[in-house]
This record gives structure tokens, C-alpha cells and sequence, in this order.
């Protein structure tokens, strides 16, 4: 199993690792990891790894049969090889920002419509949701996000937990996903946005809500029955 160094420290730049196994020549397993694969709506990390001054591109990083997997551009890798990775930062902290950001429209229009989410993308150049709505209307998934920025505004700092599921699920409206979270998950790590918002999620986050910037509304498309998708972006404020 490979340790997810991100999810103590969302913003490790920097890592040393071994690899355990060779998957392919180009497909790697690591000890840990600060590389975020993809998952939850969220693209994967990319970066470098470093063996004796030799760099090699991480192009991927997904996970498969429960092993997380980190694919470079080029062979020469091998077993017990020690590396040193290094985050493509400036992607990394766009998508940190568009996380903390979606979980802030969610929360927005769940407490006015009480919706949940069916899907989600969170890339550097946009972020799409789509929300289990009855109704379809522009203006008001507009006036959402001049809402959330609000909210934004207000600083509010980001926190995470790791409980027990059992104790987890005592808290209010922990996942605001229309599938529920996966049975097989023991534990449920817990991101809070200061007293705004609390959702279960495993994914990189900053560490308070200003950093995000700004949202700007781009479109809405109606998807047929009760599915509204909101497309917007983050700009620096």
C-alpha cells in the first residue's frame, strides 16, 4: 500500500520514496507518495521523479486493483530504485483551490435547494458540477456563485480529521453526493471550512478559503431530468 503523504499535508512539494514494483517499464509503484491520483472529480498530479540525477516525467497517476500507480514518459526505472519526486506545483495549487472552491458551490446550493451532486470535473482551466435540480435556471446558478464568493471572502480556514465511520456519520450531511460514499470505507476523513461547511473527501485542499480567489460563472446547461450542470473557474481576486 502507498502512503498518501497529501493527506497530512496538502502542500508537500517534495518527496523521497522506493519503489516496490515495477509495474510496466513506465509504471511505477512508490512506498509514498505526495502525487495525487485521480479521483473524486480531481486530475491527477503531475511532476518529475529523480533517480541519480536522471528526471523522469509523471504523466499519470491513477489507481488500479487498489495500487496506486505513477506512469512516466520514458523507461529506466527499476525496483528498489530510490527516488525523489517533485509536484508540479502551480497545477497542483490550482487544483487545491478548485476543490476547496466546488465543495463551497455545493454547500451554497445544497442549504438553498437541498440538491446533491451527480458529478463533478475539477481541472486548472475550469470546474464543472452537475446537481440533481428540479428546475432550470440561469440567473439563480449565477447568483450562486456570487454567493460563494461571499463566502470566500470571509477567510475561513480548512481543516481536516480522520474518524471512524461509525462516529462520522453522527455529523450532519457529511456527503452532499446522490450515490452515498462507498461501503468499503472504514474511516471518513473530514474536510471543514471554518463553520460553513463540513463534507467527507479525500482530496488536496488549501488551507483557507481567501486563497482561492475569485469564481467566475461561465454557463448552465440543462441535462435532462433533475441534472443542472454549472460550469465556472477560479481567478486570482
Amino acid at each position: 500500500m502507498t502512503q498518501l503523504l497529501y493527506l497530512k499535508d496538502h502542500y508537500l512539494k517534495e518527496f523521497e520514496a522506493l519503489i516496490t514494483e515495477l509495474v510496466e517499464p513506465k509504471k511505477i509503484i512508490l512506498d509514498q507518495s505526495a502525487f495525487y491520483y485521480t479521483s473524486g472529480g480531481q486530475q491527477n498530479d503531475t511532476g518529475t521523479i529523480t533517480k541519480n540525477n536522471q528526471e523522469f516525467k509523471v504523466i499519470n497517476v491513477y489507481k488500479e486493483q487498489g495500487k496506486i500507480i505513477h506512469e512516466v514518459d520514458k523507461e529506466g526505472l527499476q525496483k528498489s530504485d530510490k527516488i525523489k519526486g517533485n509536484l508540479d506545483w502551480q497545477r497542483r495549487y490550482k487544483l487545491m483551490k478548485a476543490h476547496t472552491a466546488a465543495h463551497i458551490i455545493s454547500e451554497v446550493i445544497h442549504k438553498e435547494t437541498n440538491a446533491l451532486i451527480t458529478g463533478n470535473q475539477l481541472s486548472e482551466e475550469k470546474i464543472r458540477i452537475d446537481f440533481s435540480l428540479e428546475d432550470f435556471n440561469k440567473e439563480k446558478l449565477q447568483n450562486y456563485v456570487e454567493e460563494a464568493n461571499k463566502i470566500i471572502q470571509k477567510d475561513l480556514k480548512i481543516t481536516t480529521e480522520v474518524l471512524p465511520r461509525e462516529e462520522a456519520e453522527k455529523l450532519p450531511k457529511i456527503s452532499k453526493l446522490a450515490k452515498g460514499l462507498p461501503e468499503s470505507l472504514k474511516e471518513l476523513r473530514i474536510v471543514k471550512i471554518g463553520d460553513f461547511d463540513l463534507q467527507a473527501d479525500a482530496g488536496t485542499h488549501i488551507n483557507s478559503t481567501k486563497e482561492i480567489g475569485k469564481l467566475t460563472f461561465l454557463k448552465a446547461e440543462n441535462k435532462g431530468k433533475n441534472n443542472r450542470r454549472v460550469y465556472f473557474k477560479v481567478e486570482d481576486g
